[in-house]
């Protein structure tokens, strides 16, 4: 179980670096529980699909994973900087207006781009024994407990920083992304 735990953090360590940088915009409740299910979806469904889909296609997608998730997260990123450059005054057009990084499309396109690689944890999961059920409910609440904590500490980041939030938003995503590519999230 202890091995589990730690996979499950090395696993959420992704969400919650990326959740800091949607943090650093406005965070309200709803986009709270936004990333937490979007993110807990992911990361619970993509070690279950994993298994199903077997040894043969988690292990192809398991090499290439990372750097599939990794040019979604920078292809995320860079339009989240490239919006924040083009409408710098339009993220205070009405208190209930969806900041850019928030919206539902992103935050999915997130989501897998931070989960593809789990693909292949599926399958490694089933060859240890491990219950996958069992598995998939502590990754899942892992992810879900680090996007929030990243959610939390990137806000306050972001009330220090203004209104350059989504920019750096856009940023930490792209680093985020590079991080993933290099093999260190």
């Amino acid at each position: 179980m202890f091995g589990l735990a730690l996979v499950a953090v090395s696993l959420g360590l992704s969400n919650f670096a990326a959740s800091i940088g949607i943090g650093v915009g406005k965070v309200d409740t709803r986009t709270r529980l936004r990333v937490g299910v979007i993110f807990g979806i992911f990361e619970t469904g993509m070690p279950i699909l994993g298994l199903l889909l077997g040894r043969s296609l988690a292990g192809s997608l398991g090499h290439a994973a990372h750097w599939i998730g990794a040019a979604l997260l920078i292809a995320t990123g860079g339009y989240e900087v490239i919006q924040a450059i083009r409408s710098p005054a339009s993220k205070n057009d009405g208190e209930h207006a969806t900041p850019a990084g928030h919206r539902v499309g992103r935050l999915v396109i997130t989501g897998v781009a931070l989960s593809i690689d789990n693909l292949a944890v599926g399958f490694a999961l089933s060859t240890f024994h491990v219950n996958l059920a069992v598995a998939a409910i502590v990754i899942g609440i892992v992810s879900v407990a680090m996007a929030l904590l990243g959610l939390e500490l990137g806000q306050r980041i972001g009330s220090r920083t203004g209104d350059h939030g989504e920019l750096i938003g856009g940023l930490v995503l792209i680093g985020v992304g590079g991080a993933v590519a290099l093999g260190v999230l």
